[in-house]
């Protein structure tokens, strides 16, 4: 009887944490949302800062990084060096980051950031595609066959993403 009590109050916990924390309901829909880890990757067709668009389909055969980002989050800032770095040690390999700003991002920030890697604007279909992205930094990592490898909510840490990236390029996938 004990034991039922303490599971009801956890339960009830949850429940006053998801309202009261967004993030954490945040969170939990990101992690049961779709698109599913090996359901094929979302196509986007999104412009770049020159006004060019970038597609996702473009990028078939390699193993691509996904990443939402805006330039006022700290987190996603903090991330940009290790992407950038396994971006140079892996592009002649198979492997591409896009990056997706879902704010006005000026090309003075992608300069003084060293982004090498394409960078387009987000618009609300590939937010709502990608499970309605409201919380970020938010990463999906795609295999060569187009299929979702991985998703990350929050900071895809650059051992992390090595691994995965070094393991995505000899599976093939």
């Amino acid at each position: 009887m004990k034991s039922k009590r303490n599971i009801i109050w956890i339960i009830i916990i949850l429940i006053i944490g998801v309202y009261l924390f967004p993030s954490l309901k945040n969170r939990l829909a990101f992690a049961g949302g779709k698109p599913a880890v090996n359901e094929r990757a979302p196509e986007f067709s999104l412009a770049d800062l020159s006004g060019k668009n970038i597609h996702l389909s473009d990028f078939r055969g390699k193993v691509v990084l996904v990443n939402f980002w805006a330039s006022w989050c700290p987190p996603c800032k903090m991330e940009i060096p290790g992407f950038q770095k396994i971006y140079e040690t892996y592009k002649d390999k198979g492997f591409t980051v896009i990056g997706i700003a879902t704010d006005d991002v000026s090309p003075s920030f992608i300069k003084d950031t060293g982004m090498a890697y394409p960078v387009a604007l987000a618009d609300d279909k590939v937010i709502r595609d990608y499970g309605n992205i409201s919380g970020i930094p938010a990463s999906f990592l795609v295999g060569r066959d187009g299929r979702l490898i991985k998703k990350v909510m929050g900071m895809y840490f650059e051992g992390a993403l090595k691994s995965d990236v070094e393991n995505a390029l000899k599976s093939g996938k």
